[in-house]
């Protein structure tokens, strides 16, 4: 397989040859070429640029730069493919470079991002897991092992003027409502941690001042974070820009559904073996403005699971009305609050849920009031017996291994 971008894992990535960037715009310049039916690999950085460190504290988890992620590498041209087509993107393989078989999981502080959960867990922590194959377990974890779905957390291609448009004028509007909230109702243009790829310095400068931030998925693509979109997967793009503009980024070595702790996924370096190919005219004939995903045929065979149920009522007893968010907040909380009975803390629980092959499913949403939410978590990735007994649970990790902390 032709490595078609290549990074240096030891370098920054404002170093990397101008194959990195961390922002949309349509004047993004293409750094690579490749025309229908081609195959190629494309080496990723993990999303901080390597921010985080493989150790036991959680320092750079609590004070990691987030204006200063997600970095993709890309773009890619396609030939043949123009605005209105749809770009084909087969996902061939998903691996580890070579030298970083290590991956993290953050709970970011509040001030800092937070996450699903933040309200119930404000400050920040960290797990960090070593890979064995396809299998993995954390230092920071005991007791729990489970083969990865190794997936790109984003992905997509250049969005065209008009939609960058439309994207910043809803989002303004959004963060007006609460401008002072934190973390804030959107991420808006912030020129100065901008990294434009192969742009010319003045042109980046302006450009910078308008191009998206990365955090979000939009019609595009971007940063959707499905976990089954691993190796065998298919993605078909709506195209907005001559050339279509591919870039990808934020491997994950396995998420659960959801990926609650915001860097709740295992964050990792890797690469991506594409193939791409075009149906002209595709969003058209097919009536598609966002990506349609086509998931692989494989993944872990894990069949044993037990479902927490969650509904739109908040944890102080608050009715919300079919509220799916709510419901979903609580059907972790109540698999956290069953985990801690075993010996975990609540933020390794937390961490679980966020790596592991979590199912995560809107059940119900049409029984007034409540929205039902249920996570399915597999049983058989626990070194010991989870499911409940007359007995009673008993604490196996009490005491081993923790979460590290700043």
């Amino acid at each position: 397989m032709e490595t078609l971008i290549s990074v240096d894992l030891a370098r920054a990535p404002h170093d990397q040859d101008g194959v990195i960037h961390n922002r949309w715009h349509p004047d993004l310049p293409m750094v690579a070429k490749v025309k229908p039916g081609d195959s190629f690999r494309v080496e990723c950085l993990d999303w901080t640029g390597g921010q985080i460190g493989n150790n036991d504290h959680a320092r750079d988890v609590r004070d990691v730069d987030l204006t200063r992620v997600h970095y993709l590498s890309g773009p890619i041209a396609v030939d043949g493919a123009k605005p209105g087509d749809l770009l084909v993107v087969d996902i061939l393989d998903v691996g580890v470079i070579q030298g970083s078989a290590w991956g993290f999981t953050g709970l970011f502080a509040r001030e800092n991002g937070g996450g699903f959960l933040v309200d119930h867990y404000p400050e920040a922590r960290k797990a960090c897991w070593d890979f064995n194959g396809i299998y993995t377990r954390s230092r920071h974890i005991p007791g729990v092992e489970f083969a990865g779905i190794m997936h790109p957390g984003l992905i997509g291609c250049l969005p065209s003027p008009e939609l960058l448009k439309t994207w910043n004028t809803r989002e303004a509007a959004l963060v007006a409502k609460d401008p002072e909230r934190v973390p804030p109702l959107a991420l808006l243009p912030l020129a100065q941690s901008a990294l434009m790829g192969r742009m010319a310095p003045e042109a980046a400068k302006k450009a910078a001042a308008e191009a998206a931030r990365t955090i979000p998925p939009r019609e595009h693509g971007g940063n959707c974070d499905i976990k089954n979109l691993t190796k065998g997967s298919k993605v078909y793009f709506p195209v907005y820009v001559p050339g279509a503009g591919l870039s990808m980024g934020d491997i994950h070595f396995s998420q659960g559904d959801g990926e609650i702790t915001f860097c709740g996924a295992i964050e990792m370096a890797g690469y991506l073996d594409l193939r791409v190919g075009l149906i002209k005219d595709g969003m058209k004939k097919y009536a598609v403005t966002s990506p349609i995903f086509k998931p692989s045929p494989l993944e872990p065979r894990y069949r044993d699971y037990l479902i927490f149920e969650g509904i739109s009522v908040d944890e102080g007893g608050g009715q919300h009305y079919l509220d799916a968010h709510v419901a979903y907040r609580r059907a972790c909380l109540n698999a956290i609050e069953y985990l801690k009975n075993f010996g975990y803390s609540g933020e390794q629980a937390y961490a679980i849920l966020g790596t592991a092959p979590v199912e995560g499913h809107i059940s119900g949403i049409v029984d007034i009031p409540n929205a039902c939410a249920t996570l399915w978590l597999p049983t058989e990735i626990f070194d010991f017996d989870i499911k409940p007994e007359a007995s009673g649970p008993r604490p196996q990790v009490t005491g081993v291994g923790a979460l590290a902390k700043p």
